[in-house]
């Protein structure tokens, strides 16, 4: 929605996690405040952040037909207090219909009053306010408060005698600006109502009861839930938090991803690379991806979106371009491709054409930020794929982006960003990737710092509290919160401040523990109610975006640490069991990772999966490796050559393997002249037994399963390495809420490969009479000519196969397994 602020007056304001009244101070820009002189008194200057998570969710009384029906909801404080004033929350927690955009204010009581008591039936109250005469303009995302003085009570109530509608669904997407209309239903719905006495709120985890006719009695609590950690509202601006860059002691990475010197030899990741530039250039013309830009500076006028343009490329303009950077740049980086590179170039072009004098290049107008997802999704969107332009060979790229965020950290928005933009933590990611850049500027960070920082919730998610995670307080609990955690982290290398280090590694364990599925899919998704280790199977959770923030975070922790065995497993699950999943050939890119029925359809069409799944299929040759200062980490099985430079001269190491198909791994390395270096192969954690490792023939050490085997010796050319990763079928029981009444059920997996159980989606396997499921392992025999794929002795016909290469037969990845009888 387009963003228009009024000034109006403040009254009250927040004070830690308590409230306090105050008298009436300068005027604060407010957004999209009605204009009426009759709401002005009671505004407080707060408007409410979102409320999406359950925990947050609003009270809505039963749904009735007419609005012309009484109902009441009534606090029980415990016991008389002096009341200074009632604060009522609007709900924030619907989108507009159409449009990835909340609006606030809905079933707001039309008519209404306030009363305390001493008594619970109310037979003598005391108005507190009395709007019962003429309707109450609407609040929209508005705090309002309203006081009397000299009122008592242990009671207060409020009761509505006209009730607002419920908005509805129309028949196409809401304009840019618009209105949701009324729908023939009506309730009364709050979000919190708050009772102040001497300052404080004295109606928190107070009882709350409500009409028995129309109240709901499964909401009440609602209503006098505990504060948000950081306050219910929007604005978030924090000077003291911002730190002078003379403080700063940022870490360096023990070793660093290559950008450049990998070039796949064949294998999976090559032909997961070739499909994805086939899927760049069939999907989107270069006039399409600048089509936003264009219409921003009037060359493109007119045009109509339709299907699913109106949101993945109108609502969030530019993205699209950002989209195809993410995936074409980073593939230009490992595979000389000159129709992709001259794309790259005409898009990055067409941008700067489009850029404005004060430094904006965004596609979208200055005055639309607030608008869906504009400001923080689509703004990184594009920060990214420049990024990977400019890494690519860009020159043209770092400049604009530099100019861009010059007057983006100076914007008067700032202080909304957070939360009065649609997810505005992802937005974090922009600043920071910018700020850890050739061209990042102190102040990237300390934007972060003051207008986005949330200490209450990196301190929560230190402690590993898992509330912190899937209910989230102030936005869709989502795999995008991954985003700001990358941000968190990417402000730890910027600071060393361990604040970032601690709350992002606790919530990296949270979700590992929590929210992953078998094979590695993240699976916590926004408008789904997902506890910690639910691990359903019937919704769709596992996003192909949130595989690729995982692996983005994941490498990060692995630079930081990479000896740490556990982030190089987490990176190879996410690559098989989820992006290459996705692909469907060069024809597009599936959205969820479904575990059971049938995988979806795959898109061509900017989804947000596309454009994180484009993104991690072109960089996948960075992860095969890292570069440390005295040596080299092989931290995946690709076949593939990496080119480095080695105390002052080049060194190169030719990896020849099949795997996952085969577990023989073959090493040459090649130096000008005889180098020491130290070499460290990844034994993976997947393993069953310690791995033999030799070289030039002669075994020289042992690795244990999860850590890396270290050979520091003096390389000469054509010294070689050789060992078998010691990869084994492993049964694993689910766990989790979409269990089989009577039956068991077991994910398969074949090293770090997730296996599926072709041809049903409820495949029942046998195993011999006395021995446990587990003992499945024992049934499987390799299908001759199809390597991965076995058959189940004792289960004709039946068969499993890797779930990357599943397309369009029904499955499962969780086949009950049980004993004969």
């Amino acid at each position: 929605m387009a963003s228009t602020r009024r000034n109006f007056l403040l009254t009250a304001t927040y004070v830690g996690g308590g409230l306090a009244v105050t008298g009436s101070v300068k005027p604060l820009i407010a957004h999209a405040v009605p204009e009426s002189t009759e709401l002005a008194p009671y505004l407080t200057g707060i408007r409410m952040a979102a409320t999406p998570a359950t925990a947050y969710r609003a009270y809505r009384s039963k749904v009735v037909a007419s609005p012309a029906v009484t109902t009441w909801i009534q606090v029980d404080l415990g016991k008389s207090f002096p009341i200074d004033a009632v604060r009522l929350f609007p709900a924030s927690e619907r989108m507009y219909p159409g449009h990835d955009q909340y609006y606030a204010g809905e079933g707001f009581p039309l008519r209404f009053k306030i009363e305390a008591s001493d008594d619970a039936n109310f037979g003598t109250p005391v108005t507190i306010a009395d709007f019962t005469r003429l309707d109450f303009p609407d609040p929209k995302d508005n705090i309002t408060q309203y006081t009397q003085r000299g009122v008592n009570g242990r009671y207060v109530r409020l009761t509505s005698t006209r009730l607002r509608a419920v908005k509805e669904t129309p028949t196409e997407s809401v304009p840019l600006g618009g209105e949701p209309k009324d729908s023939p239903d009506f309730t009364l719905t709050l979000a919190k109502m708050a009772v102040i006495s001497g300052g404080h709120d004295v109606a928190v985890g107070c009882k709350v009861s409500a009409d028995p006719e129309h109240g709901n009695s499964e909401l009440v609590a609602q209503l006098t839930r505990p504060v948000r950690q950081d306050g219910e509202g929007i604005h978030n601006d924090n000077p003291h938090a911002v730190t002078n860059p003379s403080t700063w002691n940022p870490p360096k990475y023990k070793a660093v991803a290559p950008r450049t010197g990998v070039t796949l030899d064949g294998g999976v990741f090559q032909t997961a690379m070739q499909n994805n530039i086939e899927y760049l250039l069939t999907s989107y013309s270069t006039d399409d991806l600048l089509r936003q830009f264009y219409e921003r500076t009037g060359k493109v006028k007119n045009f109509k979106p339709t299907g699913s343009q109106v949101f993945w490329e109108e609502d969030l303009a530019g993205s699209n371009a950002g989209r195809f950077l993410m995936g074409a740049a980073n593939t230009t980086r490992w595979i000389d491709h000159p129709e992709l590179r001259r794309r790259v170039n005409v898009v990055v072009d067409g941008i700067e054409e489009c850029k404005q004098p004060n430094g904006y290049i965004m596609a979208y107008p200055e005055d639309t930020i607030f608008y869906s997802e504009r400001a923080a999704y689509t703004r990184a969107w594009l920060t990214h794929g420049l990024l990977e332009a400019a890494y690519g060979g860009n020159e043209k790229a770092l400049p604009m982006l530099r100019g861009y965020y010059d007057w983006f950290n100076q914007q008067a928005f700032l202080p909304e960003m957070l939360r009065g933009a649609i997810q505005g933590g992802q937005g974090m990611i922009a600043n920071t990737r910018v700020g850890t850049s050739p061209v990042g500027k102190p102040a990237d960070a300390q934007v972060i710092q003051r207008y986005y920082q949330e200490d209450a919730w990196l301190q929560g998610l230190a402690k590993h509290e898992k509330e912190q995670v899937w209910q989230y307080p102030y936005d869709r609990p989502h795999c995008y919160l991954l985003t700001n955690l990358e941000a968190y982290l990417d402000m730890y290398l910027i600071t060393g401040n361990p604040l970032y280090y601690n709350g992002v590694l606790g919530a990296w364990e949270l979700y590992r523990a929590h929210w992953q599925q078998a094979g590695g899919s993240i699976s916590i998704i926004e408008f789904e109610k997902d506890p910690p280790d639910s691990n359903y199977l019937r919704q769709k959770l596992g996003e192909l975006c949130g595989n690729s923030f995982w692996v983005f975070l994941s490498q990060r922790f692995q630079l930081l640490d990479p000896d740490n065995e556990r982030y190089a497993t987490e990176i190879e699950k996410s690559i098989y069991n989820v992006g290459i999943a996705n692909q469907h050939g060069g024809k597009g890119l599936r959205y969820h990772a479904v575990l059971e029925g049938k995988k979806e359809k795959a898109t061509h069409e900017n989804t947000c999966c596309e454009g994180q799944g484009t993104r991690l299929l072109g960089s996948l040759p960075e992860h095969i490796y890292s570069i440390a200062p005295d040596g080299l980490y092989v931290h995946l099985y690709e076949p593939s050559t990496i080119r480095w430079q080695q105390g002052g001269q080049s060194m190169e190491l030719a990896m020849k393997t099949s795997f996952p198909y085969d577990t023989t791994v073959h090493c040459t390395l090649k130096a000008g002249t005889p180098m020491e270096a130290n070499l460290r192969i990844r034994v993976p954690s997947w393993g069953e037994k310690e791995m033999k490792v030799s070289i030039n023939g002669k075994a020289v050490g042992i690795g244990k399963p999860g850590t890396y085997l270290s050979l520091k010796r003096q390389w000469s050319s054509g010294d070689t390495v050789e060992f078998t990763l010691p990869a084994v079928v492993r049964v694993k029981p689910y766990k989790g809420e979409d269990q089989l009444a009577g039956k068991k059920r077991y994910s398969v997996e074949y090293g770090p490969i997730l296996l599926s159980a072709v041809g049903s989606s409820q495949v029942e396997l046998r195993v011999d009479k006395g021995h446990d499921a587990e003992q499945l392992v024992n049934h499987l025999e390799r299908v001759e000519g199809s390597p991965l794929h076995f058959a189940v002795r004792g289960n004709p016909g039946q068969k499993l196969m890797p779930y990357w290469q599943v397309s369009e037969e029904e499955f499962t990845c969780y086949p009950v397994v049980k004993s004969l009888a």
